[in-house]
């Protein structure tokens, strides 16, 4: 193992500083403050911290029926027999999954495509669960405790890529006879779903419409 030059980092100080300059949002200072963090703090708390990412590759997985993340297949959603399964809510990532769910106003169950459409950047619907939706759809088997789908409600971003997603969504499932809706504009145009608060997702609930017809 090579030894580190005078006046730069130990080697294995400098590989955990590019590691973690690596993660979304975290730059070079930002790296190198989480690492001398992590060498002031107890040995049980550093290894405690890498024991926590190690569980969560372990053991966290896609539902297979919606794709929420869940350490238990089908997710506790999907399995929840109090919820309403012809109702799905789809949304584009697990965070806007956990901030609705958390709103306490929507008990039917979800569906996470995992990114939304953008041409510019190589995702076209190949690339999301766009296909597992419309299974669940066609398939009742494949839906929420075999549950038909009576309505499918976008919870997409209401920004240019989420309008897209929408619309493309609503015309694959235009002749499959389920009520296709999407949130209403309660939910300002730009913004995101995740820093929306309780009083903007119940008007946007309450204001939801449709997208395509029976």
């Amino acid at each position: 193992m090579s030894q580190s030059r005078a006046g730069s980092y130990p080697e294995s100080v400098s590989r955990l500083v590019e590691k973690l300059q690596s993660l979304p949002g975290v730059g070079r200072r930002s790296a190198e403050r989480i690492a001398f963090w992590v060498l002031k703090a107890r040995t049980d708390e550093a290894l405690a911290l890498s024991e926590a990412i190690a569980e969560v590759k372990r053991s966290v997985r896609h539902c297979k029926v919606c794709w929420n993340l869940t350490d238990h297949d089908p997710c506790a959603i999907c399995a929840d027999s109090t919820r309403d399964g012809s109702l799905i809510l789809v949304v584009e990532q697990p965070r806007d999954l956990v901030r609705l769910d958390q709103a306490g106003m929507f008990r039917g169950v979800f569906h996470v495509l995992m990114g939304r459409l953008d041409p510019l950047d190589g995702v076209g619907p190949e690339s999301l669960t766009i296909n597992d939706l419309i299974a669940r759809v066609t398939t009742p088997t494949r839906n929420a405790r075999g549950t038909e789908v009576q309505e499918v409600i976008l919870g997409l971003n209401p920004d240019l890529e989420g309008d897209s997603t929408a619309m493309w969504i609503a015309q694959a499932l235009s002749g499959s006879g389920v009520r296709v809706t999407r949130l209403a504009r309660g939910i300002p145009t730009g913004s995101q779903i995740e820093f929306a608060n309780s009083a903007v997702l119940a008007d946007a609930f309450a204001g939801r419409r449709s997208v395509t017809e029976h």
